[in-house]
């Protein structure tokens, strides 16, 4: 049996509709009862519906937020998460004003945006969280992410701009499939890395390891466990890195990936 499993949200916890089937939140108490520990590996930041899916999961443990920039036992609040560069994110927010596109701002926390409208106020409500049109400029604490909202057909020019000290991490969700969201970390900042260290907390080696994930932003992570799950919906970048391969998020893949880690 694994010691700690690592679950992407959006296609992969998250099906259409905003939803978790009930069997993969059986599946998942159930490892969690027999000492595997559960650790959420998401996009988006440790408030709103992903902090609720975090502390339902493993409710003293680490989980693994904005890709890696943000690591946080949800029951002590302890924080493992890495700063984005002041230069880097001046550039990003110099960017979004230039071209209008959307641009959000988060500490491990909060978050703001440079442009409100439609995109932002559909994200906030994909978040779990009210929909609020703060500027960049005016959170408190470390900021620790941006990532880019834009319609689909802009990610290609997203991605080929030049983002110097920065890594990105394309993802979409089922929930909005029209968007895709480009998140930026520092560089060397993954959920690879954040699998890593709290595989490191909990003093397991990456052998012991599952990850579950349907995106290219979870490749990294997908590259370091000893065994790798791509839902029966992921992306090619994410079969490609993956030993297992599951059904779709719809059909209760995660549940599949679950009960293969407590035959392993």
């Amino acid at each position: 049996m694994l010691g700690l499993i690592c679950v992407d949200v959006d296609g992969t916890l998250v099906g259409t509709g905003n939803l978790v089937r009930d069997d993969v939140w059986a599946a998942l108490a159930d490892a969690r009862a027999r000492g595997v520990r559960i650790a959420l590996c998401s996009g988006r930041p440790a408030i709103g519906n992903a902090r609720a899916y975090a502390e339902r999961l493993d409710p003293d443990g680490w989980h693994v937020f904005q890709n890696g920039a943000s690591i946080v036992n949800v029951g002590s609040g302890a924080s493992l998460s890495e700063a984005i560069p002041e230069d880097g994110l001046k550039l990003l927010i110099d960017r979004a004003a230039q071209t209008d596109r959307l641009l959000e701002v988060y500490t491990d926390l909060e978050f703001a945006i440079t442009k409100p409208g439609d995109l932002a106020e559909r994200h906030a409500a994909l978040l779990g969280v009210p929909y609020e049109a703060r500027t960049p400029e005016s959170l408190d604490g470390t900021v620790v992410r941006a990532q880019w909202v834009v319609p689909r057909a802009e990610e290609g020019a997203v991605v080929a701009e030049p983002h110097p000290g920065l890594d990105l991490h394309p993802a979409g969700s089922p929930v909005m499939p029209d968007a895709m969201f480009i998140s930026v970390t520092r560089a060397g900042v993954s959920k690879g890395t954040a699998v890593q260290r709290v595989a490191a907390q909990y003093g397991l080696s990456m052998d012991r390891v599952m990850m579950v994930g349907d995106g290219e932003n979870d490749v990294t992570a997908l590259r370091v466990v000893g065994h790798p799950v791509a839902m029966g919906n992921a992306d090619a970048p994410a079969v490609a890195a993956s030993r297992y391969r599951v059904a779709h998020v719809d059909e209760g893949g995660l549940r599949e990936a679950v009960e293969l880690a407590l035959t392993l």
